[in-house]
Protein backbone atom coordinates (compact mmCIF):
# COMPACT_ATOMS: atom_id res chain seq x y z
CA UNK A 1 0.00 0.00 0.00
CA UNK A 2 2.70 2.34 0.47
CA UNK A 3 2.73 2.77 -3.03
CA UNK A 4 -0.08 3.92 -3.56
CA UNK A 5 0.01 6.57 -0.39
CA UNK A 6 -0.51 9.22 -1.74
CA UNK A 7 -3.64 8.47 -4.16
CA UNK A 8 -5.57 6.92 -1.39
CA UNK A 9 -4.78 10.32 1.32
CA UNK A 10 -6.29 12.20 -2.34
CA UNK A 11 -8.75 9.98 -3.20
CA UNK A 12 -9.77 7.77 0.16
CA UNK A 13 -9.32 11.17 2.75
CA UNK A 14 -9.84 13.73 0.34
CA UNK A 15 -6.45 15.51 1.10
CA UNK A 16 -4.89 18.38 -1.17
CA UNK A 17 -1.88 16.76 -3.39
CA UNK A 18 0.74 18.83 -2.19
CA UNK A 19 -0.29 17.64 1.68
CA UNK A 20 -0.69 14.15 0.64
CA UNK A 21 2.59 13.83 -0.87
CA UNK A 22 4.02 15.42 2.18
CA UNK A 23 2.68 13.20 4.45
CA UNK A 24 3.75 10.13 2.69
CA UNK A 25 7.27 11.15 2.97
CA UNK A 26 6.64 11.65 6.98
CA UNK A 27 5.17 8.37 6.53
CA UNK A 28 8.52 6.57 4.89
CA UNK A 29 10.67 7.86 7.56
CA UNK A 30 8.34 6.56 10.56
CA UNK A 31 8.00 3.27 8.18
CA UNK A 32 11.87 3.35 8.21
CA UNK A 33 12.45 3.92 12.20
CA UNK A 34 10.16 0.96 12.83
CA UNK A 35 10.73 -1.34 10.24
CA UNK A 36 14.48 -0.91 11.76
CA UNK A 37 13.47 -1.38 14.92
CA UNK A 38 12.77 -5.26 14.10
CA UNK A 39 16.45 -5.57 14.69
CA UNK A 40 16.85 -5.27 18.21
CA UNK A 41 13.07 -6.62 18.64
CA UNK A 42 13.24 -9.93 16.84
CA UNK A 43 14.88 -12.20 19.08
CA UNK A 44 13.97 -10.42 22.31
CA UNK A 45 9.94 -10.23 20.98
CA UNK A 46 10.45 -13.31 19.36
CA UNK A 47 8.85 -14.21 15.79
CA UNK A 48 6.12 -15.03 16.73
CA UNK A 49 5.38 -12.32 19.26
CA UNK A 50 5.83 -9.61 16.59
CA UNK A 51 3.99 -11.30 14.33
CA UNK A 52 1.16 -11.18 17.20
CA UNK A 53 1.55 -7.89 17.55
CA UNK A 54 1.67 -6.43 13.98
CA UNK A 55 -0.98 -8.35 12.86
CA UNK A 56 -3.65 -7.14 16.29
CA UNK A 57 -2.00 -3.33 15.53
CA UNK A 58 -2.94 -3.90 11.25
CA UNK A 59 -6.65 -4.74 12.58
CA UNK A 60 -6.67 -2.08 14.90
CA UNK A 61 -5.66 0.46 12.39
CA UNK A 62 -7.88 -0.84 9.22
CA UNK A 63 -11.11 -0.96 11.27
CA UNK A 64 -10.72 2.49 12.44
CA UNK A 65 -10.37 3.67 8.99
CA UNK A 66 -12.97 1.82 7.71
CA UNK A 67 -15.26 3.53 10.67
CA UNK A 68 -13.75 6.66 9.63
CA UNK A 69 -14.32 7.00 6.38
CA UNK A 70 -17.95 5.32 6.56
CA UNK A 71 -18.94 8.30 8.14
CA UNK A 72 -16.50 10.90 6.78
CA UNK A 73 -19.51 12.66 4.58
CA UNK A 74 -20.92 16.27 4.54
CA UNK A 75 -19.34 18.86 7.09
CA UNK A 76 -17.63 15.78 8.97
CA UNK A 77 -15.47 15.24 6.23
CA UNK A 78 -12.49 17.31 6.99
CA UNK A 79 -12.94 15.92 10.54
CA UNK A 80 -13.35 12.52 10.24
CA UNK A 81 -10.78 11.66 7.13
CA UNK A 82 -7.77 13.83 8.88
CA UNK A 83 -8.21 11.52 11.92
CA UNK A 84 -7.94 8.61 9.51
CA UNK A 85 -4.77 9.81 8.05
CA UNK A 86 -3.10 8.96 12.05
CA UNK A 87 -4.39 5.42 11.39
CA UNK A 88 -2.75 5.22 8.36
CA UNK A 89 0.53 6.25 9.68
CA UNK A 90 -0.48 3.56 12.66
CA UNK A 91 -0.60 0.72 10.22
CA UNK A 92 2.51 1.61 8.73
CA UNK A 93 4.20 1.51 11.93
CA UNK A 94 2.43 -2.04 12.86
CA UNK A 95 3.42 -3.26 9.66
CA UNK A 96 6.97 -2.18 10.17
CA UNK A 97 7.54 -4.04 12.95
CA UNK A 98 6.74 -7.45 12.52
CA UNK A 99 4.84 -8.59 9.43
CA UNK A 100 7.20 -6.18 6.98
CA UNK A 101 10.26 -8.27 8.07
CA UNK A 102 9.64 -11.41 9.98
CA UNK A 103 7.79 -13.21 7.05
CA UNK A 104 11.00 -13.12 5.36
CA UNK A 105 12.86 -14.82 8.09
CA UNK A 106 9.97 -17.35 9.39
CA UNK A 107 10.13 -19.55 6.45
CA UNK A 108 13.39 -20.63 6.33
CA UNK A 109 13.57 -21.36 10.53
CA UNK A 110 10.02 -23.30 10.63
CA UNK A 111 10.71 -25.67 8.21
CA UNK A 112 12.30 -28.72 7.98
CA UNK A 113 16.13 -29.61 7.33
CA UNK A 114 14.74 -31.20 3.88
CA UNK A 115 12.54 -28.53 3.61
CA UNK A 116 13.91 -25.84 4.28
CA UNK A 117 15.33 -24.04 0.85
CA UNK A 118 11.69 -25.64 -0.94
CA UNK A 119 9.84 -23.96 1.70
CA UNK A 120 11.79 -20.79 1.59
CA UNK A 121 11.38 -20.14 -1.56
CA UNK A 122 7.62 -20.88 -1.89
CA UNK A 123 6.94 -18.51 1.05
CA UNK A 124 9.28 -16.05 -0.89
CA UNK A 125 6.99 -16.56 -4.34
CA UNK A 126 3.70 -15.97 -2.22
CA UNK A 127 5.08 -12.98 -0.83
CA UNK A 128 5.67 -11.26 -3.91
CA UNK A 129 2.62 -12.52 -5.96
CA UNK A 130 0.63 -11.49 -3.00
CA UNK A 131 2.46 -7.96 -3.28
CA UNK A 132 1.62 -7.41 -6.56
CA UNK A 133 -2.02 -8.70 -6.28
CA UNK A 134 -2.44 -5.84 -3.59
CA UNK A 135 -0.63 -3.58 -5.46
CA UNK A 136 -2.65 -3.59 -9.02
CA UNK A 137 -6.02 -3.80 -7.11
CA UNK A 138 -5.88 -1.04 -4.59
CA UNK A 139 -6.37 1.68 -6.91
CA UNK A 140 -9.08 0.32 -8.59
CA UNK A 141 -10.61 -0.87 -5.58
CA UNK A 142 -10.37 3.32 -4.07
CA UNK A 143 -11.86 4.29 -6.71
CA UNK A 144 -14.90 1.53 -6.66
CA UNK A 145 -15.71 0.91 -3.70
CA UNK A 146 -14.41 3.97 -1.47
CA UNK A 147 -14.71 3.36 2.23
CA UNK A 148 -15.84 -0.47 1.85
CA UNK A 149 -12.94 -1.19 0.25
CA UNK A 150 -10.94 -0.77 3.72
CA UNK A 151 -13.56 -4.05 5.05
CA UNK A 152 -11.52 -6.23 3.12
CA UNK A 153 -8.33 -5.60 4.77
CA UNK A 154 -9.97 -5.53 8.34
CA UNK A 155 -11.29 -8.54 7.66
CA UNK A 156 -8.04 -10.46 6.11
CA UNK A 157 -6.17 -9.38 9.45
CA UNK A 158 -8.95 -10.60 11.47
CA UNK A 159 -8.45 -13.52 9.84
CA UNK A 160 -4.78 -13.63 10.13
CA UNK A 161 -4.47 -13.14 13.68
CA UNK A 162 -5.90 -16.62 15.34
CA UNK A 163 -4.47 -18.42 12.89
CA UNK A 164 -0.93 -17.35 14.31
CA UNK A 165 -2.06 -17.27 17.64
CA UNK A 166 -3.03 -21.23 16.95
CA UNK A 167 -0.53 -22.41 14.73
CA UNK A 168 2.22 -20.91 14.86
CA UNK A 169 5.18 -21.68 16.90
CA UNK A 170 8.02 -19.87 18.02
CA UNK A 171 11.72 -19.61 16.25
CA UNK A 172 13.62 -17.76 17.72
CA UNK A 173 16.49 -18.23 19.85
CA UNK A 174 16.31 -22.00 18.58
CA UNK A 175 18.73 -24.03 16.16
CA UNK A 176 17.59 -25.33 13.15
CA UNK A 177 17.57 -28.73 14.76
CA UNK A 178 15.10 -27.66 17.70
CA UNK A 179 12.42 -27.41 15.03
CA UNK A 180 13.03 -30.31 13.57
CA UNK A 181 12.77 -32.43 16.99
CA UNK A 182 9.49 -30.12 18.35
CA UNK A 183 7.32 -31.43 14.68
CA UNK A 184 8.56 -35.15 15.78
CA UNK A 185 7.76 -34.86 19.58
CA UNK A 186 4.25 -32.53 18.91
CA UNK A 187 1.72 -34.30 16.02
CA UNK A 188 -0.89 -31.45 16.98
CA UNK A 189 -0.70 -28.81 14.92
CA UNK A 190 -2.30 -26.72 17.52
CA UNK A 191 1.28 -24.74 19.32
CA UNK A 192 -0.67 -22.59 22.11
CA UNK A 193 -1.03 -25.86 24.20
CA UNK A 194 2.57 -26.33 24.10
CA UNK A 195 4.42 -23.58 26.52
CA UNK A 196 7.63 -24.75 24.94
CA UNK A 197 6.37 -23.64 21.45
CA UNK A 198 5.26 -20.25 22.39
CA UNK A 199 7.91 -19.16 24.39
CA UNK A 200 10.54 -16.68 22.85
CA UNK A 201 13.84 -17.62 24.65
CA UNK A 202 14.85 -21.23 24.16
CA UNK A 203 13.40 -24.12 26.01
CA UNK A 204 15.07 -25.54 28.77
CA UNK A 205 14.73 -29.53 27.06
CA UNK A 206 16.75 -28.61 24.30
CA UNK A 207 19.58 -27.11 26.27
CA UNK A 208 19.40 -30.43 28.40
CA UNK A 209 19.17 -32.20 25.05
CA UNK A 210 22.71 -30.50 23.60
CA UNK A 211 24.62 -31.54 26.96
CA UNK A 212 23.37 -34.83 26.79
CA UNK A 213 24.83 -34.86 23.61
CA UNK A 214 28.02 -33.30 24.74
CA UNK A 215 28.44 -35.81 27.49
CA UNK A 216 27.55 -38.93 25.18
CA UNK A 217 30.37 -37.83 22.72
CA UNK A 218 32.86 -37.28 25.58
CA UNK A 219 32.01 -41.17 26.67
CA UNK A 220 32.89 -42.54 22.75
CA UNK A 221 35.89 -40.28 22.61
CA UNK A 222 37.18 -41.23 25.85
CA UNK A 223 36.78 -45.03 24.73
CA UNK A 224 38.33 -48.40 26.17
CA UNK A 225 35.41 -48.72 28.55
CA UNK A 226 36.33 -46.00 30.21
CA UNK A 227 34.48 -42.29 30.87
CA UNK A 228 36.43 -39.50 29.38
CA UNK A 229 35.03 -35.43 31.29
CA UNK A 230 34.77 -32.86 28.24
CA UNK A 231 35.68 -29.53 29.39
Amino acid sequence: MSYYMPTVLINSVGLTESMARLLSACNAVSYLVFSSAVILLVERWGRRGLMLLSTAGQLLSFLVITILLRYAVGDKKEALGSASVAFFFFYFISFGVGMLGVPWLYPTEVNSLPMRTKGAAFATGTNWITNFIVVEITPIGIQNLGWRFWIVWTVTNALFLPVIYFFYPETSNRKLEDMDAYFRENPSVIVIRDKDAIIAKRPEKYIEQDQEDIRREGVEVGGNGSEEKVL
